[in-house]
């Protein structure tokens, strides 16, 4: 039995670890420890908080006699840190906020794990820290994925602050000997996932008949990842990954943006041709009067520092820890196309 503390588990990847874990290790408890800002969602744990070994906390990582306090009541031996400031978008509007949580908070929880774990009482643990492909900079179209060993070159605010924080866990492991792993994923899709991020931005314009904001030409490449095939990966990290060490998990599925908004307009268009109920619950969506979504693409300004493709190299994890994707990209675009459509989308603030 494990009892972990979940930074950001009200978050988008964060709500899906915790009924990945929940659904997969039932006997294990679990602490989640999350501020609630604007793209986190109590609701989205409605059904985890009938779990008795399941335990919501409104709190900061930036408040380390909180966090010191939970780790000792709750006996915790292993965080799982995704608590993050995440939109690059935003990064460039106000970096402020990103370097406060993701460099500050990050350290207020490693200097938290190392007086409780190391210092009061040397005790087996495990810290775990997510961080993004966005470390690495941006890919010529010609270039090989990332690996574990590509330099950082981090281009945005965002990037820079996860940069930071992963060099920090890092360092606390190489000088203080504090049990540390690292992993380093492409861009998540899913159930849960705020629409400010692209794919569930475009699901929730097309259903209430907003202009699809495209950047630019809309040829920027990422690689897609199932968000419960980043859990995966994380649960083997945990399980089997070498202390120290670094891993990325991708999904090994490279899809330019405007390729990305134009499948989804089709996936949905082709929905409400099949199923009626839909033209009732969403009148906004040009498919309800006959009209291909594709008709509400429009073309923006790019934004500032946009990097141009990222890619993962995922050996590393398939080779070490027999990792393997369970969701092709049409089987996960289809449950969280299903998932958006079933339930209430929260929309960003203006």
């Amino acid at each position: 039995m494990k009892n972990l503390l979940i930074t950001g588990g009200a978050g988008f990847i964060g709500t899906n670890f915790v009924y990945y874990w929940l659904n997969k290790y039932p006997e294990d408890h679990i602490i989640i420890l999350d501020a609630l800002t604007y793209a986190g969602n109590r609701d989205n744990l409605i059904k985890a908080e009938k779990n008795p070994e399941f335990n919501f906390v409104h709190g900061n990582i930036l408040d380390q006699p909180l966090v010191e306090s939970l780790l000792i009541n709750n006996r915790i031996d292993t965080i799982v840190h995704f608590a993050a400031e995440s939109h690059v978008d935003r990064s460039i509007h106000g970096p402020d906020e990103f370097i406060n949580t993701n460099i500050v908070g990050t350290h207020t929880l490693l200097k938290a794990a190392k007086k409780i774990w190391l210092d009061e009482k040397t005790q087996e643990h495990r810290f775990h820290h997510i961080s993004t492909d966005e470390v690495y900079g941006s890919l010529k179209p010609e270039d090989p994925p990332f690996t574990e060993t590509t330099p950082y070159a981090p281009n945005s605010p965002y990037a820079a602050s996860k940069a930071a924080s992963d060099h920090l866990v890092r360092a606390y492991h190489k000088t203080y000997g504090l049990q540390v792993t690292i992993s380093n994923c492409s861009n998540n899709y899913g159930p849960y996932q705020f629409p400010e991020k692209l794919i569930p931005l475009i699901i929730a314009n097309i259903l209430d008949g907003k202009l699809l904001p495209i950047y630019g030409d809309g040829m920027q490449i990422r690689d897609w990842l199932y968000v419960n095939d980043h859990n995966l990966g994380v649960d083997l990290i945990l399980k089997k990954g070498n202390i120290g060490e670094t891993y990325n998990i991708g999904g090994n599925n490279e899809w330019t943006n405007i390729d990305i908004v134009k499948l989804i307009c089709d996936l949905i268009h082709k929905e409400f041709l099949q199923d009626r109920e839909l033209v009732e619950k969403f009148p906004n969506c040009p498919s309800q009067q006959g009209n291909h979504p594709e008709t509400l693409i429009t073309h923006i300004t790019d934004r500032k520092g946009h990097d141009r493709r990222y890619a993962i190299d995922a050996q590393k994890i398939i080779s070490d820890l027999k990792y393997k994707p369970n969701e092709s990209f049409e089987t996960g675009m289809r449950r969280t196309l299903k998932w958006f459509l079933k339930n209430e989308i929260k929309h960003p603030e203006n």
